[in-house]
């Protein structure tokens, strides 16, 4: 039915708002709690999506489960230990964005606990359906834009976590390709999907993780 699209599109949306948002604010924060006062400076240091939005990263995030936001403008010329710091922010992003998936894969056993419930009336039932499909959604999308930042190609996250291993020319060289990272990108993922029947290897890494992840919860509340 068509009211079941509508409402599937309405699940990834919202949990595609929260993830890009707090992906974000966890990069900003740790930058600022690292002495950083430049996410501060430009607002980033906030719930309000307009702030981190990147329209075309948003849309793919949605259809594709793989996208990206404005990137948080950091300092890290105030980081006590540089590369170190650059790390760690870097990798605050897609931490929290693992942490937004186990969490909401419990709520959704937690959900399900209760639908095992006698004498529910159709409101609660309805409720219970609504809230499940959603957070189920919102960690299938956590887990995509988490494991799509941690790819080590410039300028996701992955890069400057690698690139924080790195010394001398071969950093240099290495950041050199993120001019060229969206190609790059696009070109993996479009052959990926070529040799997986449609499906990118970053959704066949999603659709995996997230299936041990209910596997355990399931385990965890009984629910097998």
């Amino acid at each position: 039915m068509i009211i079941d699209v509508l409402l599937e599109y309405a699940y990834i949306a919202i949990a595609a708002l929260i993830a890009i948002v707090l992906h974000e604010l966890a990069h900003g924060l740790v930058s600022y709690m690292l002495g950083d006062p430049t996410p501060k400076r430009q607002g980033r240091l906030s719930l309000n999506p307009l702030k981190h939005l990147d329209p075309i990263g948003t849309l793919c995030l949605v259809f594709f489960h793989v996208g990206w936001a404005k990137p948080v403008m950091v300092n890290p010329e105030y980081y006590k230990h540089r590369r170190l710091g650059m790390a760690l922010v870097a990798l605050a992003g897609p931490l929290m964005n693992f942490i937004l998936a186990i969490v909401s894969t419990i709520l959704m056993g937690l959900v399900y606990k209760i639908s095992y419930a006698n004498n529910l009336n159709v409101v609660i039932e309805n409720i219970i359906y609504i809230l499940f499909n959603f957070f189920q959604a919102l960690a299938i999308i956590n887990l995509g834009l988490g494991l799509f930042n941690l790819l080590p190609i410039p300028p996701l996250d992955g890069s400057k976590i690698l690139g924080s291993f790195l010394k001398g020319n071969v950093y240099e060289q290495y950041m050199k390709y993120q001019r060229y990272g969206f190609l790059i990108l696009t070109g993996i993922l479009l052959l990926s999907m070529l040799a997986g029947g449609g499906m990118s290897f970053i959704t066949r890494a999603v659709s995996w993780l997230f299936n041990l992840m209910w596997r355990l919860v399931c385990l965890m509340f009984g629910l097998v």
